[in-house]
């Protein structure tokens, strides 16, 4: 069985994160979808609120598993047998920090290779980080994420 892992925040997931998933959900028989934590980011929503969004945006995969994990990727993918680990890139600047990762998890567990896969170009510009900002300031970020983000967003930033 062809297993790979799609890791990251999730805070928010975005229709840039779905598409890499979909698209490597395609590639492989089971992907993991896990959540991982990132000492360097400040999250907006729960573990568990992130979890019930990118459930629910890839409710639709049936071979895709959604988890969370407090720990090290090489760990992670070495306890599920797991020999691929998926990045999603959208532009050179993305590259510098995703490759280091990638090396540093080579190193930990040379046995797993990650696969950078392209966003396409509509999800270029799309991160978490600038979805969180318009919705702080009111803007609409209809088509950026999943309904269900949208509905969580507005309702968090309704009034501010």
């Amino acid at each position: 069985m062809r297993l790979a892992l799609c890791p990251g925040t999730f805070d928010p997931i975005t229709n840039g994160h779905v598409d890499i998933i979909e698209r490597s959900s395609r590639l492989f028989d089971r992907l993991y979808v896990t959540i991982f934590p990132n000492p360097d980011k400040a999250v907006l929503f729960t573990l568990q609120e992130r979890l019930e969004m990118v459930r629910e945006a890839v409710a639709h995969l049936p071979n895709v598993t959604v988890e969370a994990h407090d720990g090290l990727v090489s760990d992670y993918v070495r306890a599920r047998g797991i020999r691929v680990v998926i990045r999603g890139l959208r532009a050179v600047t993305d590259f510098e920090y995703e490759f280091q990762m990638a090396q540093m998890n080579m190193r930990l567990n040379p046995e797993v290779e990650t696969c950078f896969m392209m966003t396409r170009p509509e999800n270029a510009y799309l991160s978490s980080s600038i979805v969180k900002t318009v919705a702080r300031y009111g803007g609409d970020v209809t088509g950026l994420v999943p309904p269900g983000v949208a509905k969580r967003l507005g309702a968090l930033f309704k009034g501010r």
